[in-house]
């Protein structure tokens, strides 16, 4: 006879939005639910430090999905927590090409986003149009909550009853990148226009529009107007999980940060626990479950499973592209460093070589005034680029390099801000090593898997792993990265852990 949820005990490894949305919503279903991370703070990637008055996000600085209806709003509603407060981000983005002043300004209104897109890409409508319709097909498919990729009859029944007659609409376009549809589209020389969709793509999908499945590219680059959008939290990004973690405790879960699992324990391809490590003394245990959600990175889940990987899902991770990691540069500045009017996520493209990372650009995040980031005439600059991170791992001088990609982000950055040395009052970076020391992610990579054909969605890592009542989430697995997409995973895999144990009919 199965367990109730309030005899079922769950292990999940990792604070991240990812593993504290499964936590707590398994917590609110009755569920026993101990979570454990290393870092001292929750949020991984979405969380925030200070430094003399001034709030820095570390890495994400944006949200999707607050919007009624959207996936935290669902969530949100279903913990019983308050919905942060937010205001929108509009323009979403703005984007600086090589030698142009005035940006192409990604606005929330759909009918201002299609007259800027006319203004900035004439004749590119055919185009822009296909991704319209295709994003309301993913839009509405994703809202029914699939499981994708399925592994077994219950996660093909749930995809199936997903599926409406526009869904296969998209069927077509399975193996379709962005690339090629500029080309279908007789926009194949548009060299403006597929430098900005290779910017922007690189910040979603990781890859750029050569290699960005068209349907998943169809999802991030649509989700900015309304009546979905961007969104900038009030406070910080920190909020977001403050606010989970809320629901987590409210609802009997436990949350201990400062302790790291060192080993997922398996026996005959099933999970039996984690070995467990508190970093301030040094006590090592194992914490036996019937389930553990780890929210980590499929090379890290592979490198927690040690021998006990499956052997094809070891040399399926093994033969994975690079990931990218991040460099970050945080400034404090004086509010007159800000230029009028800014909006408050920028990209810059520069048309020279600079030490600041993969594609010489940087994706910029100003903080607004009464946000909660800087004391009062004050402002944050978070500006950050991609970065091979074997270069950092590699390299006999971290800290010349280091200060290179200092001096250079800065130095690209004052051709828009006003920064000098009197303007500039608290200044830092990370690097991947970095990101590797305080969120543990395999070399400290950033935003996921690339979004290419042969890992998007269908062909993607699946919540469901090969060890039985072991489950993944976040950005490894389907839909991607983001705050948005991490919990749309986390609620796949509470949903399917749920349906194992008996005390989730099928829908």
């Amino acid at each position: 006879m199965s367990k109730s949820p309030h005899e079922t005990a769950v292990v999940v490894i990792g604070a991240g939005i990812g593993g504290l949305t499964a936590g707590a919503l398994l917590a609110k279903r009755g569920y026993r639910v101990k979570v454990f991370d290393q870092a001292w703070v929750p949020g991984g990637c979405a969380s925030t430090f200070k430094r003399r008055g001034f709030t820095f996000d570390v890495g994400a600085t944006q949200v999707a999905g607050l919007e009624p209806g959207g996936i935290h709003h669902r969530i949100f509603q279903e913990l019983g927590v308050e919905i942060p407060t937010a205001s929108h981000c509009d323009p979403a983005c703005a984007v600086f090409l090589p030698g142009e002043t005035e940006p192409i300004s990604v606005w929330r209104d759909p009918n201002q986003w299609q007259a800027e897109r006319e203004k900035q890409f004439p004749g590119s409508d055919r185009f822009w149009q296909l991704l319209a319709n295709l994003f309301r097909y993913n839009w509405g498919f994703q809202s029914r909550d699939p499981v994708i990729p399925p592994r077994n009859l219950w996660d093909g029944w749930q995809l199936l009853q997903a599926v409406r007659p526009d869904t296969l609409l998209t069927v077509p376009h399975l193996f379709t990148t962005v690339g090629q549809l500029l080309r279908l589209t007789g926009l194949g020389n548009q060299r403006r226009l597929k430098t900005f969709l290779d910017l922007q793509l690189k910040l979603y999908s990781q890859v750029n529009a050569d290699q960005t499945a068209l349907l998943y590219a169809a999802t991030a680059l649509g989700v900015s107007q309304a009546p979905q959008g961007l969104f900038h939290l009030h406070g910080s990004m920190q909020v977001l999980s403050d606010r989970i973690v809320e629901a987590l405790q409210k609802h009997g879960g436990e949350l201990h940060m400062g302790h790291s699992v060192d080993q997922i324990q398996v026996h005959n391809q099933e999970f039996l626990g984690a070995l467990i490590r508190q970093q301030k003394t040094g006590k090592i245990w194992t914490e036996s479950a019937d389930h553990i959600v780890a929210n980590v990175t499929v090379q890290n889940l592979v490198r927690l499973l040690g021998e006990d990987a499956p052997r094809q899902y070891q040399q399926r991770v093994k033969k994975l592209p690079p990931s990218s990691g991040a460099f970050v540069i945080y400034l404090g500045v004086e509010e007159d460093a800000i230029p009028a009017n800014c909006p408050p996520h920028l990209q810059f493209l520069y048309d020279y070589d600079g030490p600041i990372g993969e594609n010489n650009s940087l994706f910029v995040s100003v903080s607004r005034s009464g946000d909660g980031r800087a004391p009062e005439g004050k402002a944050t600059i978070i500006a950050s680029s991609f970065t091979d991170p074997t270069l950092w791992e590699k390299t006999e001088n971290y800290e010349g390099l280091k200060q290179a990609y200092i001096e250079g982000a800065i130095a690209h950055l004052s051709q828009y801000f006003h920064l000098t040395p009197d303007t500039i009052i608290h200044q830092e970076a990370a690097t991947p090593r970095t990101f590797a020391h305080f969120t543990g992610r395999s070399q400290g990579i950033v935003g996921g898997i690339g979004q290419r054909l042969s890992t998007f969605g269908p062909f993607g890592f699946a919540t469901r792993t090969p060890i039985k009542r072991l489950w993944l989430v976040g950005d490894s697995t389907h839909p991607g990265e983001g705050t948005a997409g991490v919990s749309y995973s986390a609620l796949t895999a509470v949903n399917q852990l749920m349906a194992m144990d008996g005390t989730l009919s099928v829908q």
